[in-house]
């Protein structure tokens, strides 16, 4: 972990001396690699564990933007104690979530153990059985009374009906309990995959959801289009506001992009202000759609801050990018940004001329 305290110290010490150029030269560059280390952190936090990762990428996310604000001693070392409080946070969780992950297939493990151990001891019983009845009827060769044969394979035959039957009857049970043991384990990981593919905070499918629709879209090969949309001024909220009523805005903006998307689109939240769709159309019908959808997400909002409500005006920026065949997820979701981009730079010479 880059540590930056030392390089204020350090400038206080030469400014003290006299002799200070070279090290405040230093101490940007140095703040700029912090800067970048705590998104490497969160980036690399979601792919160690897509779960969980998301709740550090943001909380290091509202570090690094807080450090971006102010370079103070104070500021650094909040930093600092926020990063380590919500990397050994995160590890925590990680480890337990994880731990859970193992006990519950090692529970699918010793359950299938038990059945199978089950089963092994009904067949050494009933291969028991077996093996008594077919030594009685061995012996019958050797009785002379025709009352007494009839009578020993009668009662040999009845032994091995109920041997097979109960035999039977406890493979049926043992099969039913391992389906029902099987099925519940089934669907707690498919809950646990679920929650995986969730955005947290807003209720959508994550970037790793997003991605996977994608490249199946591209191995479909139909035409598709991809929107990326930026909350505009977003930042401004959170440094007015707080990040509490910034999260609320993300989940009523999510809330309503969800409203006003087909029930064939595909939404997520890309990262901090940025949601995702896929259309499964071309380009007219998707920029028809985006038309649409601009309409009616941006607007007012009304954001509940402790007690007191705060009204906000929101606005988004846009980028629309229709797949070109053999294009890679990478590319048409570059050239989705890039339009995002200049829409927001539109934008912000329109507002500019109305001043």
């Amino acid at each position: 972990m880059i540590s930056i305290k030392q390089y204020l110290d350090q400038t206080q010490v030469e400014s003290d001396g006299h002799d200070e150029p070279e090290t405040k030269a230093l101490l940007p560059v140095t703040v700029a690699a912090y800067r970048s280390a705590l998104v490497e952190m969160g980036n690399c936090g979601q792919d160690a564990c897509p779960a969980l990762g998301g709740e550090l990428k943001q909380e290091l996310g509202k570090l690094n933007e807080k450090l971006c604000r102010e370079v103070s001693r104070e500021t650094v070392e909040e930093t600092e104690s926020g990063v380590r409080a919500e990397l050994q946070g995160w590890g925590r969780r990680t480890a337990m979530h994880y731990r859970q992950q193992t006990s519950e297939v090692k529970d699918i493990l010793l359950v299938m153990a038990c059945t199978a151990e089950s089963v092994g001891e009904r067949d050494q019983r009933c291969a028991q059985q077996i093996t008594e009845v077919t030594t009685r009827l061995k012996g019958v060769a050797n009785l002379e009374d025709l009352t007494e044969i009839r009578e020993s394979i009668r009662q040999s035959a009845s032994e091995l009906k109920t041997s097979v039957d109960r035999m039977t009857a406890e493979g049926n049970a043992a099969i039913d309990k391992l389906k029902a043991e099987v099925t519940a384990y089934k669907t707690k990981l498919e809950e646990a995959e679920e929650i995986a593919l969730r955005d947290a905070l807003t209720g959508l499918g994550n970037r790793l959801a997003v991605e996977a629709q994608i490249e199946q879209a591209l191995r479909a090969g139909a035409p598709f289009c991809v929107a990326i949309i930026d909350i505009d001024e977003f930042k401004r909220v959170n440094d007015k506001h707080g990040h509490l009523v910034g999260d609320e805005l993300l989940k009523q903006f999510a809330t309503e992009l969800r409203s006003v998307c087909r029930s064939t689109d595909t939404i997520g939240r890309w990262g901090g202000d940025e949601f995702i769709l896929i259309l499964h159309c071309s380009i007219a019908e998707a920029t028809a759609q985006i038309d649409r959808l601009r309409k009616w997400v941006c607007g007012s909002y009304t954001v509940q801050a402790s007690s007191i409500p705060v009204k906000l005006r929101v606005d988004a920026s846009i980028g629309l990018a229709e797949w070109l065949a053999g294009e890679t997820m990478k590319e048409l979701v570059e050239r989705a940004d890039a339009e995002m981009y200049r829409d927001k730079a539109a934008s912000r010479g329109n507002k500019s001329q109305r001043v």
